[in-house]
């Protein structure tokens, strides 16, 4: 399996990042067999419909926390995918990220015609450019360009010219996070290396599903997954895949919200295990990095009650870890 990865840092917040306790985590991680991270944070735009956005000083992760952090990770044995995010202030899904398709005759400050769609992509591909600086200067071995921007996706032209910016300054891989189901849409993944999606295809229909039988249900999902890869010749990453700690949640993996679902450790494992099972020998498929890593461990009186997407202390730490380090 050429990526064996997880994704770490999603949860950090200013001041968390590359510390003593951080590194600790990436040791705990890295000890699970893996060979790669994908380090990913957010930025943030205030609504869904601003055309601009920046560095959050209250929060953001700062620079040199991103570098500490890439260099913790490849201290232990970890290649890294940098993974900058665009999420709105307000709540709003970052899919839902769009603008209307005819210009209003709306001028800016030199009687130029404005177009929000330009300002928006200006703004978004500098944020971009400015994170490949920082993955080519720290040896990031890989770099995600975007995460579920499904209401962008249809600008081909602008994700075009934004690829062949990040291109002359970032010397490594990249790839493009799409969602479950949607990789179709996304017509431009032949000017990339990698096809990336957030595999949160449900295997079950109710809670309770054995490992054989999620298996199973990956088949069709499987079919589609092959037509995107044949199509564009580019194999296929599951940039997100993941499951939470309860019962029904393999049903929609994708779930953060029913926080009333009882505890299940073994919906979760039998979610990974389905998973593994599935993909792994697939000659279109490159590898996983799973959702999400804690930036600080989280206690062991927590894990007990924990029913988040993390696998640390759960049965499925193990599963995963007779995975990637066995085979």
């Amino acid at each position: 399996m050429e990526i064996k990865g997880y994704t770490y840092g999603w949860d950090s917040r200013r001041g968390m990042l590359g510390t003593e306790k951080a590194n600790e985590s990436v040791k705990t991680m890295a000890a699970m067999g893996g060979n790669w991270a994908a380090l990913a944070f957010a930025v943030t735009q205030e609504r869904f419909s601003s055309t601009r956005f920046g560095f959050d000083y209250r929060r953001t992760d700062t620079d040199r926390e991103i570098e500490t952090a890439v260099k913790q990770l490849k201290e232990s044995g970890l290649k890294v995918c940098l993974k900058p995010i665009l999420n709105c202030e307000d709540g709003t899904w970052r899919a839902h990220i769009t603008f209307p398709e005819k210009e209003f005759p709306v001028y800016d400050e030199h009687g130029r015609l404005k177009s929000y769609w330009n300002e928006w992509f200006s703004c978004y591909t500098a944020f971009i450019c400015h994170y490949a600086e920082i993955a080519e200067y720290t040896g990031c071995e890989m770099l995600c360009i975007g995460c579920e921007m499904i209401g962008t996706e249809h600008k081909e032209e602008h994700w075009r010219e934004l690829i062949a910016k990040v291109r002359e300054i970032y010397s490594g891989p990249l790839v493009y996070n799409a969602n479950h189901g949607k990789e179709e849409n996304v017509k431009w993944f032949d000017a990339l290396d990698y096809i990336g999606t957030s595999a949160y295809y449900p295997v079950e229909k109710e809670g309770g599903a054995s490992a054989d039988e999620m298996t199973a249900a990956w088949e069709p999902h499987k079919a589609g997954l092959k037509r995107v890869a044949e199509k564009f010749g580019k194999k296929i990453i599951f940039m997100e895949i993941g499951c939470r700690s309860a019962r029904g949640c393999a049903a929609m993996p994708w779930d953060f919200v029913h926080r009333e679902y009882p505890r299940d450790e073994d919906e979760q494992a039998n979610f990974y295990e389905s998973a593994l099972r599935a993909m792994w020998d697939e000659p279109y498929f490159a590898g996983y990095f799973w959702w999400d890593w804690e930036t600080n461990l989280m206690p062991e009186e927590r894990i007990a009650v924990d029913t988040g997407f993390g696998i640390h202390g759960k049965k499925a730490e193990k599963v995963l870890t007779e995975w990637y380090s066995n085979r």
